[in-house]
């Protein structure tokens, strides 16, 4: 008796595998003002308006935004939970400074769980013809942000793919781990489009699809650690951000 093949219901909430399969949308989700703040602290330092190392002043953010400090508080707190920002004594709160350490960390937290999910994913079957659909929707939003030279949106629809893919897996587990580095690997893919063509990072993406849909699981090994691994080391971190940082300072003092 053959084997059913796993519908989108195992790996994905289902919401989500009612509607995905066709369009690839994600549902709508209830936002907050915390919500809000947090996404604009990540564009910004995705988009490298603030940089690593920057200090982030409660009532300056609250002012701009033109909220209370309340919700701006109650971002902060998350993103430091979320190692995306550091409070320090006498120095106050800061984006977290980038190191070479730290992007190893990530990059290697990052292989494992994302070659574990789409590992699992692969011998569950889910990586057919409607998980490739979503896949494809995700990669078309990456073309879409690089013709218009969004940093940020580019970068949040890198995101968006991978976290895709770890939802192939049925792994909560997985995503859960994953989810905790999200927006640290929102501002990564964003910083890295200073200094990469972001034609390049569409194209990675374009190669690890072709590669998840053939099933090889030696050969989606490779490609995530080609693409997480090998590419996110090409690119100088601390170098670019000098750079812009230097930029900036010039800018300012014209």
């Amino acid at each position: 008796m053959s084997r059913t093949k796993p519908s989108l219901r195992e790996a994905l909430p289902q919401k989500r595998a009612e509607s995905a399969p066709q369009t690839g949308w994600q549902p709508l989700k209830p936002r907050t003002l915390v919500d809000m703040v947090i996404d604009e602290i990540v564009a910004a330092a995705a988009s490298s308006r603030i940089l690593p190392g920057d200090r982030i002043v409660e009532a300056e953010l609250a002012q701009g935004l033109g909220i209370s400090r309340v919700p701006v508080r109650e971002a902060l707190r998350i993103l430091e939970s979320q190692g995306l920002v550091v409070n320090e004594p006498y120095k106050g709160i800061r984006l977290r400074t980038v190191t070479q350490e730290r992007i190893d960390h990530l990059i290697e937290a990052r292989v494992a769980l994302e070659t574990a999910a789409a590992t699992r994913a692969i011998m569950a079957g889910r990586n057919g013809e409607q998980e490739v659909q979503i896949l494809h929707h995700h990669i078309n939003e990456l073309e879409l942000m690089r013709a218009r030279g969004d940093a940020y949106g580019l970068a949040k629809a890198d995101t968006a793919f991978h976290r895709a893919l770890c939802q192939f897996s049925g792994n909560e587990v997985i995503c859960d781990l994953w989810e905790m580095l999200s927006r640290q690997l929102t501002i990564i893919v964003g910083l890295s489009t200073l200094g990469k063509d972001m034609a390049d990072i569409v194209q990675e993406h374009r190669t690890l699809v072709r590669v998840f849909e053939t099933g090889d699981l030696n050969a989606i090994t490779r490609a995530l650690d080609d693409h997480i691994n090998i590419q996110t080391h090409a690119v100088d971190f601390l170098e670019l951000i000098a750079q812009r940082r230097s930029d900036r300072k010039s800018v300012s003092n014209s």
